[in-house]
């Protein structure tokens, strides 16, 4: 098997590649004209989401699961451990997949889990770096559920990084800003033209499209929603109160207004129900 040095480089590579690919389609085949590219939240969705929120949770994470390892020792039986690394891969990429579809459809139906899943859902353009602008609780649950049955379950350390590097490429497909035109394909495997209309504002797109790699799920449950005749009003969450950056120009300005809209994203998940708008 390959290097996992190597394989973390080419991992790297191969995300801020697709990234560069990307940002470079939305500029030449948008979905949504006129877009600006640091758009509000820029910042803090590149730097605080990304990268700051994403390395820290990311080492509470794996201390988690070595302490669920270390007090059952069910990683030692390798119940999966003597697959092919192909159908490793394969195996966890759907079951996680059938569990996001589960888990985003219940958080939409709950008024505890939508807190923490509004800050998701408030970006006012949908574009490569939109999915990543998510609450620090809702990345702790799904990657902990993602990631830990890889390693209880004995699979081999590559599956990991294979999967986190499907899991970034593809988020930053199915937000993407480009111009899609998948056809059938669209019935098994979900990309921008479903999800933006799951974070359209328009009121009877509400609570569909669910899927994250997989269309089918969305088809099968009868959650599917996509218009061919027309797009979405707009997007974000219609919340006033909802703290958003203010866009300013300046570079330091912009940098202090993004870092406490983040804080305050954060915080207000926690604010009294009765101050809700809907």
């Amino acid at each position: 098997m390959m290097d996992l040095g190597i394989l973390r480089t080419f991992s790297t590579i191969g995300i801020v590649a697709w990234a560069l690919l990307m940002i470079t389609l939305e500029r030449f085949f948008p979905y949504d004209k006129g877009q600006k590219f640091f758009r509000e939240g820029f910042f803090y969705d590149f730097v605080l989401y990304t990268l700051v929120q994403s390395f820290f949770l990311g080492i509470v994470i794996s201390y988690v699961i070595e302490w669920i390892d270390a007090s059952t020792g069910l990683s030692r039986l390798r119940l999966v451990g003597d697959w092919a690394l192909s159908a490793q891969v394969l195996f966890f990429l759907i079951t996680h997949d059938f569990y996001i579809y589960c888990f985003h459809r219940f958080q939409h139906n709950s008024k505890w889990f939508w807190r923490v899943h509004e800050a998701h859902h408030s970006n006012m353009q949908i574009d490569w770096l939109a999915g990543s602008r998510s609450h620090a609780f809702e990345i702790l649950i799904n990657q902990t559920i993602e990631f830990a049955p890889i390693i209880l379950l004995g699979a081999a350390p590559q599956v990991a990084i294979f999967k986190g590097m499907i899991d970034a490429m593809w988020g930053m497909y199915i937000h993407s800003n480009i111009n899609v035109r998948s056809g059938k394909l669209q019935y098994v495997i979900n990309g921008p033209e479903m999800h933006r209309w799951h974070h359209a504002a328009d009121e009877e797109a509400h609570n569909k499209n669910f899927g994250t790699k997989l269309a089918l799920w969305d088809w099968i449950f009868g959650t599917a929603f996509l218009p061919t005749n027309r797009k979405p009003s707009g997007y974000g969450l219609g919340d006033p109160n909802y703290p958003l950056s203010t866009d300013q120009t300046p570079l330091v300005e912009r940098i202090v207004d993004d870092t406490q809209a983040y804080i305050k994203q954060h915080a207000y998940s926690f604010r009294p129900f009765e101050h809700d708008q809907s």
